[in-house]
């Protein structure tokens, strides 16, 4: 997430009355998740197992809950719980907007799109032109939806991140502020759920379609005509490269990748990354040819152990 207005190092101090090292004037352009952050960005740390990994991240700077030497060219925010800290900053730049009406306003709606009966539109949502959103859809806000969409019945886009973090009272959640980008000509079926982004956006590509009853995890990045079945359940923070397909009630671990041209056979666990240009099949995944083949095998087995006690 990029702030509206750049802001100082010594500024964003203030607002977490925190103390801080570097230039009180070091320039703060945004704050990111570590996986998406980009120079000039916060990213938080409050762990010493991932403190490398987020001090030689491309982030400026760093908010974590340990005073260490500064990398060159870095600035730190030293706080007592980043977690909740990062949560602050999400509120103060991204506040959540209470709805007073179906349709936000200022949604820019592009000519020729249909929004049937009880569609709700909320705030910084811009829809492309000839898509039909069918009833009760549900766009909470931040979407950017591209031409010749159609979007089912019942379908929720931009619902808040599954993120959370164990506290001494229950879990605590990551404040979502990211958004949602739907490219030209996707299909999104009927009760679908794309999740926005904890500060990007969940990325659904051009061409792609989804049948009913998907779930699309926050800052999942799907590729470009893809084909996803009824009851899938994608993870957050994974990447399904172009033309993947996706067939009924596969369910995937969070930050994996499928390779292009994939083809994952019906329930399916995707516990890892796999290669393109490939078919699986099984939990955990392997290649399907192999998969069946044991499975195959496996039926022999009651009648090799009758063999063995005859013998």
């Amino acid at each position: 997430m990029k702030f509206s207005v750049p802001q100082t190092l010594e500024k964003i101090a203030a607002i977490l009355n925190c103390d801080f090292v570097g230039d009180a004037f070091f320039p703060v352009l945004g704050m990111n998740e570590i996986h998406v952050v980009r120079s000039g960005d916060i990213v938080f740390v409050d762990h010493p197992k991932y403190y490398d990994k987020a001090l030689s991240s491309a982030a400026s700077v760093v908010l974590i809950n340990k005073k260490i030497p500064c990398p060159k060219g870095k600035a730190l925010l030293v706080s007592e719980d980043p977690f909740r800290d990062f949560n602050i900053l999400s509120q103060h730049f991204k506040p959540f907007i209470s709805a007073a009406q179906s349709i936000d306003p200022d949604a820019k709606i592009g000519a020729g799109t249909q929004l049937q009966p009880n569609v709700f539109i909320g705030p910084n949502v811009k829809i492309g032109e000839n898509c039909l959103i069918h009833p009760n859809v549900t766009i909470v806000s931040d979407a950017v939806i591209g031409d010749n969409v159609i979007i089912g019945s019942g379908t929720v886009i931009g619902g808040d991140a599954f993120y959370y973090k164990k506290g001494p009272e229950g879990y605590d959640p990551l404040i979502s502020c990211g958004g949602v980008c739907i490219e030209n000509d996707v299909h999104i079926g009927t009760g679908c759920t794309i999740d926005r982004g904890v500060t990007a956006d969940t990325t659904i590509g051009a061409g792609s379609k989804l049948d009913n009853q998907i779930q699309v995890g926050h800052d999942t990045l799907i590729g470009k005509k893809c084909l996803i079945a009824s009851q899938t359940g994608i993870a957050g923070c994974c990447i399904i490269e172009d033309e993947v397909t996706i067939w009924g009630q596969v369910g995937t671990n969070s930050g994996i990748t499928i390779g292009a041209k994939a083809v994952i056979l019906g329930q399916t666990g995707v516990t890892k990354s796999v290669a393109g240009d490939k078919t699986y099949f099984g939990t955990p995944i392997q290649e399907s040819r192999s998969k069946l083949k044991e499975l195959a095998n496996l039926r022999q087995l009651p009648a090799l152990l009758q063999m063995l006690k005859e013998k």
